[in-house]
């Protein structure tokens, strides 16, 4: 392996760990702004119907994540149906994640999904950030 191999090797590792840091912060500060980060005294273990719905939510947001990355690191002209299905995704993992959110009696361990919910709120925001960026480079490159 060579040194130039390596110092890239590192940099994506960096990267990587830099962006799951900053996501775990961002989601902690939607618990905290929902006032839902107190964890329960007693935790629901097992799937309730609200964290399906969050997990739903999440998936859903991370589709929209990758299309909307894929439609912005690919050509525009390809693409832009992927730009818009992330756009379309995301907003929608972020709508059910602050309903979720909003909904919620407790924090997390009370089987409400708000943990889920939160990281939905998150991708679907990022998610639409990508989308909208390549459809906005889509505009600009045909006119």
């Amino acid at each position: 392996m060579t040194t130039k191999s390596m110092k890239r090797a590192f940099a994506l590792v960096l990267a990587a760990v830099a962006a799951a840091a900053l996501f775990g912060a961002l989601v902690h500060g939607v618990l905290v702004a929902a006032h839902v980060s107190e964890p329960a005294a007693t935790t629901v273990y097992g799937l309730t119907s609200r964290r399906l719905w969050a997990s739903a939510a999440g998936v859903l947001a991370l589709v929209g994540v990758l299309l909307g990355g894929v439609a912005l690191a690919r050509a525009a002209n390809r693409w832009r149906f992927g730009a818009i299905v992330g756009v379309g995704t995301g907003l929608l993992a972020a709508v059910s994640g602050a309903l979720l959110l909003a909904i919620a009696n407790g924090g997390p361990g009370t089987g409400n999904g708000v943990v889920g919910a939160a990281g939905a709120l998150v991708l679907g925001l990022i998610a639409m950030a990508l989308g909208g960026l390549a459809l906005a480079r889509f505009r600009r490159l045909t006119g």
